[in-house]
Formats: C-alpha cells, sequence, structure tokens
C-alpha cells in the first residue's frame, strides 16, 4: 500500500518527511507521533507511533507534545494510517522548540 511514494503523491515538502519523526495534529481530537514511512493519495503511513486522544488528558495539545519531546514518544501502535484530509499540521519532532 504505502512503500514508497508514487510522485504524484508525495509532493517535496511531504517527500522529504519520508523517515522522519513527526507530529501531525488533525482536525478531531487526535495527535499523533511517530516515524512516517510512506504516504498515498489518502493516507499518511507511520510507525513506532503514539496516537494520543487529546480528551484522555488534561493537558493542551502544545504541553502533551512538548513533554513527549522531554520524555520520549510514548508508542501505542507499531502502525498507524492517518487520513490525509484529517490533517491539519505536520511538524518535524526536533523542530518543537522547547520555549
Amino acid at each position: 500500500m504505502t512503500t514508497p511514494s508514487s510522485p504524484e503523491h508525495a509532493t517535496p515538502l511531504l517527500a522529504n518527511l519520508i523517515g522522519e519523526t513527526i507530529v501531525v495534529d488533525l482536525r478531531s481530537e487526535y495527535v499523533c507521533l511517530g516515524t512516517l514511512v510512506g504516504l498515498d493519495a489518502n493516507f499518511l503511513d507511520m510507525v513506532d507511533a503514539d496516537l494520543h486522544d487529546m480528551r484522555d488528558s488534561t493537558k493542551t495539545r502544545e504541553i502533551y507534545v512538548y513533554d513527549s519531546m522531554r520524555l520520549g514518544i510514548r508508542r501505542n501502535r507499531a502502525r498507524v494510517l492517518l487520513r490525509r484530509d484529517e490533517v491539519v499540521a505536520i511538524t518535524r519532532f526536533s523542530d518543537i522548540s522547547e520555549s
């Protein structure tokens, strides 16, 4: 399904993120942290991921992501497919600011 991305689905911006640990903010109350390994027209394919429902937390999304940066990603999915039409933002994990 999402082995190396075909050129029509991998814009240069997304292609540059394959193999990177990223944070994906979703339209819903979910945030996903993990390694992007592929994509197609409909899905982002991530491994070693933490798919977190913010309704289960007293923390804000920003604090949860920052804590994950400091303490490590709490992996709860070996693999997860995220719908691209639900994505609001994608950030390299290494680009999360401490300030």
